[in-house]
């Protein structure tokens, strides 16, 4: 039996994510005082009695418009609603019941889920409290008067999402699960991605660039294995950057590139690589993460014997630094080559955690050395004296040597190139260390 499933909905802006990001103990939702600022469901895991739980964070539910946005958060809401073992519903306390309350409050009961009532913004905990009274008119049982961002009534709530979990006798065992980060700038077709592998609108797809806002996970089972797809806001320009909540969102992509084992790096083939897709791509190679080139809208390119060709010798002339990562050009929106990522990730992850014998990368290293000698200056030669693996993801080795400033760049790229040709390590960067023999 997996974790218990708790859904966090409500109107815009009553503090749904502030609620969130307390009780799961770090800012992952984006808090900004302007309605429907957080668009898609946030998933995060959280513990409370030694009770595992998963939470969801969702976009406002707003019952009367007819907006794009507005409509799609609202399909979000109702899909946290059907996958959850709790329902809580917060309210603001100092509006009193609203119409949009109450409509809200007849859509969860026609869910049958169990809800619990919470009665956001009683910042003035003792006098606001008395106002909880009125919400008993919704029909949903005790009203639990909270201030999330004074941290006061919480644990009442959590009390009562607590009796509702099912019982854990049959939880299954943590396995391992693969992190898979979707990035690019947007309107690449991201959510597009992820809503083809998962088989369901689990993510927000607009044509309206930068739609998602969020970091967004989704767990995936499939016969390939178990991971957690994390959808990511694109990143635009700086130049572009001007809504602080853009700039939350960058921030968002980073910490979703930091976590991830493997990262999709997603390119529009009706527009090629560009100096964005270099900088995003930069990114997750700097924090030494397997990386995948998913090529997008396959579908929409018109092609010959030499396209595939064309396109990869750009991409890989654009990301020089990058040569390592393996292409593969999908469709998202037909599921063209959607189903061979998953051999593909599983490859990289392996070959991002891959551990190799001091003994084996010495032998390498000296057949590399005696077919080209080590560079040499003012008659004093580098010499190499042996090699160790200090650490995986990324595999980063050590090699001692008895002066580091004869090791040049372009010999230490010959010996990484031979660790390559000999032990694959596809898809990964690789970070080498020099250090001199008697240096700690």
């Amino acid at each position: 039996m997996s974790k218990p499933t708790v859904a966090i909905v409500g109107k815009p802006n009553v503090g749904k994510s502030t609620f969130f990001n307390y009780i799961v103990g770090k800012r992952i939702s984006i808090v900004q005082d302007e309605p429907g600022v957080t668009r898609d469901r946030i998933y995060a895991d959280a513990n409370w009695r030694g009770r595992d739980f998963t939470l969801i964070d969702t976009g406002g539910i707003e019952t009367d418009t007819e907006d794009v946005i507005g409509s799609q958060m609202r399909e979000q809401a109702r899909i946290a609603i059907n996958i959850a073992d709790v329902i809580l519903f917060i309210t603001d306390i100092k509006q009193g019941v609203t119409s949009a309350d109450s409509e809200i409050a007849v859509m969860l009961k026609k869910s049958g889920k169990p809800i619990v009532l919470v009665c956001n913004k009683a910042d003035n905990y003792v006098e606001d409290s008395n106002n909880a009274y009125e919400f008993y008119s919704l029909g949903l049982g005790t009203p639990y008067p909270v201030s999330s961002t004074n941290a006061l009534g919480i644990g009442d709530v959590l009390d009562a999402i607590y009796e509702y979990f099912p019982d854990n006798s049959d939880e299954e065992e943590e396995s391992e699960i693969i992190k898979v980060a979707v990035i690019g700038k947007p309107n690449v077709g991201k959510s597009s991605l992820i809503n083809k592998i998962l088989g369901e609108e689990r993510v927000i797809v607009s044509d309206v660039a930068g739609t998602t806002r969020d970091a967004i996970d989704s767990e995936f089972e499939n016969e390939f294995g178990k991971y957690v797809f994390i959808d990511t806001a694109g990143i635009r320009r700086k130049s572009k950057v001007t809504e602080s909540i853009e700039k939350f969102s960058v921030m968002r992509t980073l910490l979703a590139i930091e976590r991830a084992d493997v990262c999709l790096m997603l390119i529009d083939a009706t527009e090629g690589i560009s100096d964005q897709d270099t900088k995003i791509a930069g990114e997750a190679h700097e924090a030494g993460k397997g990386i995948i080139i998913v090529v997008n809208k396959w579908d929409e390119i018109e092609k010959d014997n030499y396209t595939i060709e064309k396109f990869k010798t750009d991409i890989y002339n654009k990301l020089a630094f990058m040569s390592y990562a393996p292409i593969i050009f999908i469709s998202a929106k037909t599921g063209q080559r959607v189903n061979k990522l998953f051999e593909m990730i599983n490859n990289v992850a392996n070959q991002n955690a891959m551990r190799i014998s001091t003994a084996m990368l010495n032998e390498v290293i000296n057949e590399a050395i005696a077919v080209v000698q080590p560079p040499s200056d003012k008659g004093k030669r580098l010499k190499i004296m042996y090699i160790t693996q200090a650490s995986t993801k990324p595999p980063t080795f050590v090699i001692f040597v008895n002066d580091k400033e004869l090791f040049h760049f372009s010999y230490e790229r010959y010996l990484v190139n031979q660790i390559r040709n000999t032990f694959g390590l596809e898809g990964t960067p690789i970070r080498v260390i020099v250090r001199e023999k008697f240096e700690k």
